[in-house]
């Protein structure tokens, strides 16, 4: 396993453990709030902090699973794994959403009768704790996740995300039903809902995009080609193919060359690209150089 991967591994399994411990205690917390200030919003919410246990249990075996070393049955290594935690993540990020929607209709349209329960000022403060702490826990995963370009743990801070929006949600409804007004709760709900499932559609187009060998970004492949350019005796490129493998890069290119030179020049010039490219882009696990030969050496000068 190569230094880079091990440190994001590492820094991704640290993260990892944090959130688990911290949401396992606010989840102790906002249950015991929710019992004895006899909130069933702020018990609800526990249960869904709870659910932020389970996510990041998957995030940390995509992440380990993804970090293996290439094998006979896996011969170009196995990142995509890590797409795949980020589907499931996705999904159960649109069920949660859908949980809160479909509740918060009900609630509005009448399909679950009752009176709701006055609640105490425990499941109140509760209610700021855990918006406080969970919107922490979102940049704090978030920030390790763009650091070393994790899908899954990018999905698990909007995990997080999620958690503190519904929490707003319980601040709105017990705030409203001390107030008089309980059908703020049902209202704030279906607007955390559309939330939650517009972050969810946005993590999982990511890991498809991902899983799809689609190509990198315009501005990505202009730079690879100016690098390309910038090395001595490259005359040219006739063909540039980009595909995104997980979090990491492939690439192939064609590069021309003068057809006059031995094949061991044209093979230092294609090894000055490859090292290039691996050098300016951390995130290219593999380069493919082809070289062309031309005898016109003037005719595809360097940008």
């Amino acid at each position: 396993m190569s230094k880079q991967k091990k440190t994001g591994v590492k820094l991704a399994m640290h993260v990892s453990v944090v959130t688990i411990i911290g949401n396992v205690v606010l989840s102790a917390f906002k249950l015991l709030a929710g019992v004895v200030a006899n909130s069933g919003a702020m018990i609800s919410d526990a249960v869904h902090s709870l659910s932020d246990v389970l996510s990041t249990f998957i995030v940390i075996a995509g992440v380990k699973m993804s970090g293996k070393e290439s094998d006979d049955k896996h011969q170009y290594g196995h990142e995509r794994i890590e797409c795949v935690a980020a589907i499931l993540l996705s999904v159960m990020l649109a069920a949660v959403g859908a949980g809160i929607g479909y509740g918060g209709l009900s609630k509005i349209f009448g399909a679950s009768g009752g009176e709701l329960a006055v609640p105490g000022a425990l499941a109140l403060a509760a209610a700021v704790v855990s918006i406080v702490v969970k919107e922490a826990m979102f940049w704090y995963t978030r920030a390790a996740a763009k650091s070393i370009n994790s899908g899954a743990l990018m999905a698990d801070a909007w995990h997080h995300r999620s958690d503190a929006l519904s929490s707003v949600g319980s601040f709105a409804g017990i705030l409203g039903a001390r107030l008089g007004l309980p059908v703020l709760d049902p209202i704030a709900s279906v607007v955390i809902c559309v939330f939650i499932i517009k972050a969810s559609y946005d993590i999982f187009k990511d890991a498809i995009r991902k899983m799809t060998d689609e190509a990198c970004a315009k501005e990505v492949e202009d730079e690879i080609r100016r690098v390309s350019l910038a090395q001595e005796g490259v005359l040219g490129i006739d063909r540039l193919q980009t595909r995104l493998f997980g979090n990491r890069i492939y690439v192939d290119i064609e590069i021309c060359a003068d057809g006059a030179v031995s094949l061991t020049q044209s093979h230092g010039i294609a090894e000055r690209v490859h090292d290039a490219i691996e050098a300016a882009f951390p995130d290219v696990k593999h380069c493919m150089v082809h070289v062309n030969p031309t005898t016109e050496p003037t005719a595809m000068p360097k940008e």
